[in-house]
């Protein structure tokens, strides 16, 4: 059995159990405990699992959605190489739309000033940012704002995105699948993303590679409705070639 057959069996034991143990793979793959680790240190690098002591878990099962502070520091030095990336995205002048997510806010910060822009954004770390920024012209979107991502959202913000079409959208996503394309937890977020994702000429995800192969609660857009997927080098190539084979190019920063 090759490795990588090895280890979507593994994934699926896990996605079924709950949860999968070292040893138990190990007999069970007649392989040794060794080869089991390196199996789930590839899965937890595509996203697919988080190691526990002496196994590991899916990680749909993680069952919650961080909030920003708690996000901020996470795989910084990645996100900062994806927008550094998208920087490459940014029209010369014209209209930009943001999405919320700590990835977002520091291509916010990234932004050139030598050129006028519109921003469109229902992000209140994205408007932050911006505002003082004499280049820029903000647009900030109404709507009921959620404590745990600081994004404004609801029929308000909705609305307010269907009088919109921008050159380029700049989406986040908790989920990336080939099967359910963008996904995230909250229902009222997955609604704003898919009126963003409808509000641009192009859309462009900013993803760092723990959000591949991971599915959660609400759908946002099939991968068909990205032009560009931009993520880090630890994202497996194998698997950027499938995203890609769906529709999106995928940029690895």
């Amino acid at each position: 059995m090759y490795a990588t057959e090895r280890q979507q069996q593994i994934l699926e034991l896990a996605r079924r159990d709950g949860r999968v143990e070292v040893k138990d793979l190990a007999e069970s793959f007649d392989v040794t405990t060794e080869t089991v680790r390196r199996d789930l240190t590839v899965l937890e690098r595509r996203g697919l699992v988080r190691r526990t002591h002496g196994g590991a878990i899916p990680v749909e099962r993680l069952g919650f959605e961080p909030a920003v502070a708690d996000r901020e520091g996470r795989m910084a030095g990645q996100k900062e190489r994806i927008a550094k990336a998208a920087l490459d995205e940014i029209p010369d002048g014209g209209a930009v739309l943001l999405d919320a997510g700590t990835t977002t806010v520091r291509l916010a910060e990234l932004l050139p000033n030598d050129r006028e822009l519109t921003v469109v954004t229902h992000a209140l770390p994205v408007a932050t940012v911006l505002a003082a920024r004499p280049n820029v012209t903000l647009h900030l979107l109404g709507g009921t704002v959620r404590g745990r991502t600081l994004a404004a959202v609801g029929a308000w913000t909705e609305h307010a995105l269907r009088d919109i079409y921008a050159d380029v959208a700049f989406v986040g996503t908790n989920g990336l699948t080939v099967e359910h394309g963008l996904t995230t937890p909250d229902l009222g977020e997955a609604a704003v993303k898919r009126a963003i994702v409808h509000a641009a000429r192009r859309v462009v995800v900013l993803a760092d590679h723990t959000k591949f192969g991971r599915s959660d609660l609400a759908h946002v857009a099939p991968l068909s409705a990205v032009d560009t997927v931009i993520t880090d080098t630890d994202l497996e190539p194998e698997l950027a070639d499938e995203v890609e084979a769906a529709g999106p190019q995928v940029v690895r920063a």
